[in-house]
């Protein structure tokens, strides 16, 4: 599978030496939708912004759709959400677009049927004649959207895209990228917000203080926090190391790894005792436990070594 970003050791310093960015590698294949996660102030948006040649890096190198950052004619295969993004107050909807459509190098045939088209698709056609400036920020988000899609990118690089958007439309939101994805686009999302992201990331990276923290698919990163969990009653078992949860009707012994042989062993027990089984269940770490052992492991290592925290992919 090809690599549509691949970055190595991209660093970013300010003034009054704030690193923003501290070696950042990083590779997002095509096809993916691959998720940037970190604390605010972890470099997600300048990172962003670098590959997008808003803001110029300390160091870079790498490539992205197969040429080198910042190509001009590549930049015209890319869709880009920024996370404060401002239209013109005194446009409509639909001359927004057009307006962007434009800086893009679209023709007006071509612009007349994409804005028509990317409207619908967000939600926003009976909003086409109204002012940017009486849009709440999940509208502005949604034509925000539709102009990052308007030339038909082949990647999309999107920074908090459903900042502001009610639930419902969140839920959108998310069905259109996986639609996207299944239709081949590769896309970078940016966000704070695990919530939106669980369901829909191949691949995801954890940035903390400018490094990466932890790289691979959610799967990968999660296999060793899968457990099972017995609910039973009306058995008296000693489990020993294995943590015993006492409730009012019922007891949960929860077994680590993911071996479904020790789970019937623990099934046969329970019934030899006399016990009735009520419920098992298989728990696999979420993204927010993921995230926090991130920040955990990231601040661990930094008080070890104040060498960056190397990406790990599995």
């Amino acid at each position: 599978m090809a690599a549509v970003i691949d970055i190595q050791d991209v660093s970013k310093s300010f003034r009054r030496k704030v690193h923003a960015l501290r070696g950042v590698s990083m590779q997002v294949d095509q096809g993916q939708i691959f998720c940037l996660l970190g604390p605010n102030g972890a470099g997600k948006s300048t990172l962003v912004k670098i590959l997008m040649t808003v803001i110029r890096p300390s160091v870079l190198s790498g490539s992205m759709l197969g040429k080198p950052i910042g190509h001009k004619p590549t930049l015209r295969r890319i869709g880009y959400l920024p996370e404060h993004h401002r239209f013109p107050s005194f446009m409509t909807a639909g001359q927004a677009l057009h307006y962007y459509g434009g800086l893009t190098g679209m023709r007006r045939p071509a612009r007349r049927r994409r804005v028509e088209e990317m409207l619908e698709l967000v939600g926003m056609t009976s909003w086409r004649n109204h002012k940017v400036g009486t849009f709440s920020k999940g509208m502005q988000q949604r034509i925000g959207l539709a102009q990052a899609l308007l030339h038909d990118p082949e990647l999309l690089l999107l920074d908090e895209p459903t900042d502001g958007v009610d639930p419902v439309g969140r839920r959108e939101i998310r069905d259109l990228l996986l639609q996207l994805r299944n239709e081949g686009r590769t896309i970078l999302i940016n966000s704070h917000i695990l919530a939106e992201l669980e369901s829909i990331c191949d691949q995801l990276a954890v940035l903390v203080k400018g490094r990466v923290a932890m790289e691979g698919t959610v799967d990968a990163l999660t296999e060793g926090g899968v457990n099972w969990s017995v609910s039973y009653r009306d058995a008296s078992l000693e489990w020993g190391d294995s943590k015993i949860e006492q409730l009012e009707d019922r007891i949960v012994v929860t077994l680590p790894g993911d071996s479904l042989h020790q789970v019937q062993s623990t099934i046969d027990r329970i019934r030899d005792a006399g016990g009735s089984i009520l419920a098992v269940s298989q728990n696999r770490e979420s993204l927010e436990d993921l995230f926090m052992r991130a920040l955990k492991q990231a601040g661990t290592e930094d008080a070890a070594s104040p060498g960056a925290v190397r990406g790990r992919k599995k």
